[in-house]
């Protein structure tokens, strides 16, 4: 006899409840360390965007520790950002896929998803609730929340007008299960690198043993906040064509084309509808009113979109890269090198989406032997699945360094790359390594190669001035030796060499 199949359906944070994994919470430990990452990155994202230099404060306490060896972590997290607009709060903390995410600008988050997989994390292993205070524009007001996870839907244990302040910003509070200890390394580093690429963010950290660990900012330059656009017509596929179609109140095609999408005038809508018509074999295409195309004249439309080559490449005005002068002063702030070296690419894009690639190079300082390589997109540091990564492919594959007399195995070089994108292609929801698109990887190259290029003639004009140096050095122990006994030979008196011995050579190279 047959079983009779059955089905439902479940709701996003039901799904992510059943497949926390791909969501970076697989463990005890990954789940803390995903934890403090999400947080701080929506941290940083809300101050950046309000152009408020961050201050961000993250607190863990242990409450008690499980049969199972794992703890009872309280975190606690407050910032100094935007605040959350008192009538969204419970849907943006007790929502899956409810935030300001789900528009084409540059951000941390890319899914809307890891803050809420943490609190959700949180409220399945110890079943308590999340703790919200919010300040915005003038007002604080306080939430006690749950995620209903089989509807998906915020449930509201307390809400509250607290007062009329200036400040603004959010603090959360809640539970979670977790193994600090298995996770302070990569927790560590994680801090460290963000510091790197954000050195005007004041960061303090306070592990569950008490211990203060405090990034501290060394300017208040910040990047150009990113700005929302439009999505290029390279990008668009049928599903997002028709929602465009369906959102706009143009009347005629032509209207349509420079009203939705991005760097499409007048004179560049014209030139491609008369081009799309004779593919689509539709007269009068520019007329048309884009509510009126069928089903086949989309898919014939978003084809004609992708592969017109006569569209403006993507404007990365849009974007907020780091800055060539920031990055180094990060890196210098963490790693003290030597010699540092950062560089920004020209704009570039790959499938209609902007990107800027920039790169560090640095050598010595706190460096250890060997090439380390700091990988970020759009602020973000990425420690898991190196290897994966284009970066990786570029840096340890591509890059013949001993070309450049550079020691990969002993000589401390560090390469920071960072991609900002409107969208970084990963591989995972975990946000954890990108995808080595031909674009992305040509423009990672050529900035190393740059880079490399500075270092190799660095530690040739070092290792030049050290020969100088020592060779300087016999002559200054000889030198005077053999004058005295010159002298005596032919009978006069010995020179006084004092001013020659003191030229030094590097002072001469430096001239």
């Amino acid at each position: 006899m047959l079983s009779k199949e059955s089905f439902r359906e479940i709701s996003p944070a039901d799904f992510f409840y059943r497949n926390r994994d791909i969501a970076g919470f697989s463990n005890p430990s990954r789940a803390v360390y995903s934890t403090i990452r999400e947080i701080l990155e929506n941290s940083l994202d809300a101050c950046e965007i309000g152009g408020f230099p961050p201050d961000i404060l993250i607190k863990l306490e242990t409450l008690e520790y499980t049969p199972s060896g794992t703890q009872i972590l309280k975190i606690t997290a407050i910032d100094n950002g935007t605040g959350v607009p008192h009538k969204y709060v419970p849907q943006a903390f007790g929502q899956v896929f409810f935030g300001s995410k789900y528009v084409l600008r540059q951000s941390r988050g890319t899914f809307g998803l890891g803050g809420k997989m943490a609190y959700l994390y949180g409220q399945i292993t110890t079943h308590t609730p999340l703790h919200v205070i919010t300040g915005y524009h003038g007002k604080v007001h306080e939430y006690l929340l749950r995620i209903d996870i089989q509807r998906n839907q915020p449930i509201i244990l307390k809400e509250s007008f607290v007062k009329r302040s200036k400040w603004h910003g959010v603090l959360l509070e809640f539970n979670l299960e977790g193994n600090y200890r298995l996770a302070s390394a990569k927790i560590l580093e994680y801090l460290k690198e963000t510091a790197m690429v954000t050195p005007y963010a004041n960061i303090t950290f306070i592990d569950p043993d008490g211990r203060l660990i405090r990034f501290y900012r060394v300017t208040r330059e910040m990047p150009t906040p990113p700005r929302e656009t439009l999505p290029h017509p390279h990008g668009v596929d049928v599903e997002g064509l028709r929602r465009l179609i369906s959102t706009s109140n143009a009347k005629d095609m032509k209207t349509f084309l420079t009203t939705s999408f991005h760097r499409i005038g007048p004179a560049t809508a014209n030139s491609f509808l008369s081009w799309a018509s004779k593919i689509m074999k539709k007269h009068n295409l520019k007329k048309l009113n884009p509510k009126k195309l069928t089903h086949e004249e989309l898919v014939m439309l978003a084809r004609c979109l992708h592969s017109y080559d006569g569209f403006l490449l993507p404007d990365a005005s849009c974007l907020s890269p780091i800055g060539p002068q920031l990055l180094k002063k990060g890196i210098q702030k963490e790693l003290k090198p030597e010699f540092v070296e950062a560089i920004a690419r020209k704009p570039s894009a790959y499938s209609g989406h902007p990107f800027i690639v920039e790169a560090a190079i640095a050598y010595g300082g706190n460096i250890p032997p060997g090439i380390k390589l700091y990988r970020f997109a759009n602020r973000i540091p990425l420690l898991y699945d190196e290897s994966s990564d284009v970066s990786w492919k570029v840096v340890f594959q591509l890059i013949n360094w001993k070309y450049y007399k550079i020691d990969p195995n002993n000589d401390p070089v560090a390469v920071a790359i960072h991609i900002a994108s409107t969208k970084i292609p990963y591989k995972t929801v975990g946000k954890e390594f990108i995808a080595d698109r031909p674009e992305i990887e040509r423009e990672i190259l050529n900035a190393v190669r740059e880079l490399t290029r500075k270092l190799s003639r660095f530690i040739a004009k070092r290792e030049k001035i050290k020969y100088q140096s020592k060779r300087f050095n016999v002559f200054k122990k000889y030198l005077p030796v053999m004058v005295k006994y010159a002298a005596l030979t032919v009978n006069r008196p010995i020179p006084d060499i004092s001013k020659l011995l003191k030229r030094s050579p590097i002072n001469d190279e430096e001239t």
